[in-house]
């Protein structure tokens, strides 16, 4: 591990950086607007399960496949269109790829096509002398951060117990990055169901403030 490679992949996971994670909710709002999740319990349950079987998981395996040197990152960013059980999983990662992307080409580097966001995420990291459960383990800790931090104000939950959730889910952040390098797009799975359908029903929802 390099301390600037870190420090790099740090700021590209970071909340200034201009990707827009918090306009999107994968699901979430509806769910705590229909009170499935309407505590403490119920915002580390539905993390946790998104993390083990649901995003979380296929982004990993994108993210550690795109670190791969023969990689190909437009037939990745066919399996995260794919893998994407609903056009608004599919919308929130387009669009914040394609934001990433561009701030990298901003920057003055050379990120090439716009593509899924963890696609992109780990097309960028190749040469950052990272491993790939490392860059996976912090993505996935951005991930549960920016989805905990939108619940907080919405639920609503105190600070502390958004704290509580993020630090709580580090054990299940870490066995979902080191098993997402063995697993391939190919064999890859979703199965949170909640998750899914809530972020159907989010596409008709009349009132809504987040895109997804």
């Amino acid at each position: 591990m390099t301390d600037a490679g870190l420090l790099t992949l740090t700021h590209w996971l970071s909340p200034v950086f201009p990707v827009g994670g918090y306009a999107y909710s994968a699901g979430l709002e509806t769910a705590i607007a229909d009170a499935l999740v309407a505590d403490e319990e119920a915002l580390a349950d539905w993390l946790d399960h998104s993390l083990a079987a649901g995003a979380g998981l296929t982004d990993a395996v994108l993210l550690t496949s795109a670190m791969e040197a023969d990689a190909d990152a437009a037939t990745l960013n066919d399996w995260a269109r794919a893998l994407s059980p609903s056009a608004e999983r599919w919308q929130e990662t387009w669009e914040q790829g394609q934001a990433f992307t561009r701030a990298l080409a901003d920057m003055g580097s050379d990120p090439g096509v716009p593509v899924a966001l963890p696609v992109a995420v780990g097309r960028a990291a190749r040469d950052l002398g990272l491993r790939p459960e490392q860059v996976a383990a912090l993505y996935l800790q951005a991930m549960v951060a920016n989805l905990a931090t939108g619940a907080v104000r919405h639920i609503p939950l105190g600070q502390t117990a958004g704290q509580r959730i993020i630090a709580g889910l580090a054990p299940r952040i870490l066995d979902t990055a080191a098993h997402a390098v063995t697993l391939t797009p190919e064999t890859c799975f979703t199965a949170s169901f909640g998750a899914e359908l809530a972020a159907m029903r989010h596409e008709t929802q009349e009132t809504r403030i987040f895109r997804t």
